[in-house]
């Protein structure tokens, strides 16, 4: 063998051992006649030991070593006269006996060391070097431990782990889907899964009334911070079950596994909030809840003072900065700087300091007099010493923009840490969205989303009040998981695909295979599916999901390292009866 021990695993119990260790040389250090090596592996790194006085020849050896060497080191276990508290092996160190070299290496691209001076593009082109570094590495044993907790949990409460296709039928209702030329059906197209959403209903109907897996997906869709084109869902369904059992079962889920990460107990059931709330008081659908500054809607008292810009719009909302009404005219004016910025799409911000004296400043003075400045305040829980921020706009506009403004400020006071997690559940999403450049309903999650029983009448007299049984989990504002009771009805379904534009040609077409299978008794079924990914992410302290992903894409869904995605052989374009004609960008 070439060790008998790993770097992260000799203690000063093992004091006196023969040892046989091998790794990466991490760094060297010469002081006097003595050469001191950090030797690293995946568990860990051990110090090292070559004596200029022992063995003269072996010492210059190590010294010819370079970072990023595999070597074999035979020695002695002993203390370390100056032990090292920040590593689990800093009380002992190997007094070398021996030296091999498995491999040299050149001089690495950047250094393997959690404060690396490689940038994002650079660690991703390399990214086997990135992926020896402690904080990388960690990240995938956390994916690892995660991956197989959920499984323990699922198959403690009945689920089967069942692999569902990876090439199958396109149906583009939802994201863009990636698709996969067949040879041997010329002309004809499989597409890469989003989900395996109408498998799992199959297997529903088949009888297997618990099904789970660590799903592949596949969406191309623009890349951010949480998303890849191909990504990992937990992914589950269960028969017999209506909306609480749902949410029985995965709150569960998650709670387990917080308390075996983080050891976080939640001990009362999550918070629920509709989507209605979610959307007046916060101004998104994944509120973050680590911090107030909810929405007021200061309307009424805003408007009939012929202020334009307040009179004109469709609704006036604040938010209450506590303790900023001394952030000076250069800050303001980053906010303002902030909101007009194209991702937020604002035209301007209103601000009204409550002085600690007592009075009240405003940017509108002009337009409204203390007394009615005072009502804004009052309205909105602005007290001494607090800044009211406020915009107006269209309804559904200046929530999103108030949100962007709220989660800035949240960040800017220190409102988000990484380590309080707040989960809750929003309910009651509707059923359908109206595209006013189509003319057209939308499903808000997918055609299968059972309606909530009591809208059923509503489809068809009041079709955007319809609200959906459908759920998402939320931790932090981001979207964790979602699910929905399903349609299983054969008659409601073919309602649902009407509403949506589908003619029974074209849901046929689509979707056949499904209504097919709905003949033959489906059950009631729903289930939920969490992004594993950002899961890990979230528990790891990572901003981003291309963390804790072995090989991952960057921003233009290019892979850096293989350099893909790239040019075919034109004979595999002959063979697969395929012609490029790119249009002109």
């Amino acid at each position: 063998m070439y060790r008998n021990h790993t770097c992260g695993e000799l203690r000063i119990t093992d004091a006196g051992r023969d040892v046989r260790l091998a790794g990466w040389v991490q760094r060297i250090r010469k002081m006097g006649g003595m050469t001191f090596l950090d030797l690293r592996d995946r568990y860990g790194i051990t110090q090292i030991v070559f004596n200029q006085d022992s063995d003269a020849g072996l010492c210059e050896a190590a010294n010819a070593l370079g970072r990023e060497f595999v070597v074999e080191i035979t020695g002695a276990v002993r203390e370390r006269s100056s032990k090292n508290p920040h590593l689990a092996t800093g009380d002992i160190e190997i007094e070398a006996k021996g030296l091999r070299i498995l491999n040299p290496s050149d001089v690495p691209p950047f250094t393997i060391e959690d404060n690396t001076d490689g940038g994002d593009d650079l660690r991703m082109k390399f990214r086997y070097l990135d992926l020896r570094r402690p904080s990388v590495r960690a990240n995938l044993e956390l994916r690892h431990r995660m991956a197989f907790e959920i499984r323990r949990y699922l198959d403690a409460n009945g689920f089967l782990e069942i692999e569902t296709p990876i090439l199958v039928k396109s149906t583009p209702e939802g994201a863009r889907d990636f698709v996969v030329p067949s040879r041997m059906n010329p002309g004809e197209f499989y597409a890469l899964p989003q989900s395996p959403q109408l498998f799992k209903q199959l297997l529903m109907v088949s009888g297997m009334d618990r099904y789970f897996q660590l799903a592949k997906c596949f969406r191309d869709e623009d890349l951010r911070a949480d998303r890849q084109p191909e990504f990992t869902q937990v992914d589950c369904e269960m028969s017999f079950v209506e909306q609480e059992d749902v949410i029985n079962m995965f709150e569960g889920l998650v709670k387990h596994i917080f308390k075996y990460v983080k050891g976080i107990e939640f001990a009362e059931p999550f918070r629920r909030m509709t989507w209605k709330e979610a959307m007046e008081k916060y101004g998104s659908d994944k509120p973050d809840l680590r911090f107030g500054m909810e929405f007021q809607d200061l309307t009424e008292e805003a408007q009939g003072h012929g202020f334009s810009v307040a009179d004109d719009a469709e609704l006036v909302i604040g938010i209450v900065a506590k303790g900023c009404a001394g952030y000076t005219r250069k800050q303001i004016d980053a906010l303002t700087d902030y909101v007009k910025r194209p991702q937020v799409g604002a035209k301007g911000l209103i601000w009204v300091k409550h002085e600690e004296d007592g009075s009240v400043k405003s940017s509108v003075n002009k337009f409204y007099d203390e007394e009615t400045l005072r009502r804004w305040c009052e309205k909105a829980g602005a007290g001494k010493g607090d800044l009211l921020l406020v915009m107006t706009g269209e309804r559904a506009k200046v929530r999103k923009q108030m949100c962007e403004l709220r989660l800035k400020l949240g960040d800017d006071l220190g409102l988000r840490p990484k380590d309080v997690f707040v989960p809750l559940w929003v309910v009651d999403f509707p059923l359908f969205e109206w595209d006013e450049e189509t003319q057209r309903y939308y499903a808000m999650h997918h055609p299968f989303t059972a309606p909530n029983p009591e809208d059923i009448p509503l489809l068809r007299t009041d079709t955007g009040a319809v609200r959906a049984t459908a759920y998402d989990i939320v931790v932090n504002g981001v979207e964790l998981g979602g699910g929905s009771i399903r349609i299983h009805d054969a008659q409601l379904q073919d309602t649902m695909f009407e509403l949506l534009g589908f003619t029974p040609e074209k849901a046929k077409e689509q979707f056949g295979f499904l209504m097919e299978a709905f003949r033959y008794g489906a059950p009631p079924h729903g289930g939920l599916a969490l992004g594993f990914d950002r899961f890990v992410s979230m528990l790891a302290g990572e901003d981003t999901i291309r963390d804790v992903i072995a090989f991952p894409k960057n921003n233009s869904g290019r892979d850096m390292m293989n350099e893909s995605p790239s040019p075919i052989d034109p004979a595999q374009l002959e063979e697969l009866n395929l012609r490029l004609d790119l249009r002109q960008s």
